[in-house]
């Protein structure tokens, strides 16, 4: 999953719990002003800053990556 589609989950999963910006901040320490800037499509989080906002809001995140491919 690519990270806006996490960060698109994360809100429609906050809005549809009916928990505020506020009180996600506030339960999973991220701090509000990024939280907001996540939803509105800006900054670039951490996958500590996903993970926490995730547990909190009982979603499972999991990392796919991908091997480049090599030149030789």
């Amino acid at each position: 999953m690519h990270q806006n589609d996490l960060i698109i989950k994360i809100k429609e999963r906050r809005e549809m719990l009916k928990v505020t910006q506020e009180l996600l901040a506030e339960l999973s320490g991220v701090g509000l002003r990024t939280l907001k800037q996540l939803e509105s499509g800006k900054g670039n989080p951490t996958l500590l800053t996903m993970q926490k906002l995730a547990d909190v809001l009982g979603l499972e995140m999991s990392l796919q990556v991908k091997k480049l491919n090599e030149t030789k």
